[in-house]
């Protein structure tokens, strides 16, 4: 009963922030408003970031415990220093490989069961985190404010982190772990087409 609640409002959120950001560019909001909305897009726009951050959750999810809002919170604060360092224009090498591996590291950790010591797991995550967060800020569209495109793209990251640890909540509770372990498999699959690519 939990899994499904988590699920069904990880999904609810996701798709309030999707709406939000489909009406947004329908009546071209200005201003503050289109900042911030600007950044929910952000996030929600390229499946390679968007799979990343639902493979956070989904490990989070199988972890268990702390890892449930730790390594979402990792996640969530490293992307912060990412996107400053992307808005302030340090170059950071390597970015889209970056993300791909983030990908690709997930799946593995997800399909292994992976639950190493929480520093560990949150040490990983911020890692990547840092290679998303550092895209998002290089790509801030001109004349936005950088606080509120932030906020924006940390607000649409926590929703795909809760639809993740819904997701893979429900998945545990429906197949004992089997379905997780595909959705990791398929996150890995994705990885290994981005850095083929």
């Amino acid at each position: 009963m939990v899994a499904r609640k988590s699920a069904f409002t990880g999904l609810v959120v996701a798709s309030v922030v999707a709406l939000a950001c489909r009406s947004a560019e329908a009546h071209g909001i200005g201003g503050d408003a289109a900042g911030m909305l600007a950044g929910i897009a952000h996030p929600l726009s390229g499946w390679d970031h968007a799979l990343a951050m639902i493979g956070v959750g989904l490990w989070a999810a199988q972890s268990g415990r702390v890892a449930r809002w730790s390594l979402p919170a990792s996640f969530l604060a490293a992307m912060a220093v990412g996107g400053v360092l992307g808005l302030a224009g340090f170059a950071l090498p390597a970015v889209e490989i970056g993300i791909a591996l983030s990908l690709l590291a997930l799946g593995i950790a997800i399909v292994a069961a992976a639950r190493p010591a929480a520093w560990l797991g949150m040490a990983l995550v911020a890692a990547f985190a840092v290679f998303h967060g550092h895209a998002h800020g290089a790509e801030l569209p001109a004349g936005e404010s950088g606080a509120l495109y932030g906020a924006g793209a940390l607000l649409a990251t926590a929703a795909l982190h809760a639809a993740g640890l819904g997701l893979g909540g429900l998945a545990t509770r429906l197949s004992g772990g089997v379905a997780l372990r595909m959705l990791g498999g398929a996150l890995s699959a994705a990885g290994l087409l981005l850095l083929a690519a």
